[in-house]
């Protein structure tokens, strides 16, 4: 089975928790912070992470071999293959 994330990462994570917020991020620190609202922690994006990944695991999607290769480069979907 084939599975490629179309949710999970740090920008939807920071959407979710900080929505329109402005920042750059870098090896795990966030690095600028254009806010009011307190910038959240790395535990937190992680953690948010976890759960949109999650949601994502529950929902069984079908892609087609033309769409895996698409997404992956690859005929198998070697890169996100679970």
């Amino acid at each position: 089975m084939v599975k490629i994330y179309q949710l999970y990462g740090i920008d939807t994570a920071m959407q979710l928790l900080r929505p329109n917020a402005r920042y750059e991020i870098s090896n795990s620190v966030i690095t600028k912070w254009e806010d009011y609202r307190e910038q959240p922690t790395w535990d937190e994006i992680q953690a948010t992470m976890d759960k949109i990944k999650a949601f994502e695991d529950s929902i069984p999607t079908v892609w087609s071999p033309a769409q895996i290769k698409e997404y992956t480069g690859s005929s198998n979907g070697t890169l996100c293959k679970n």
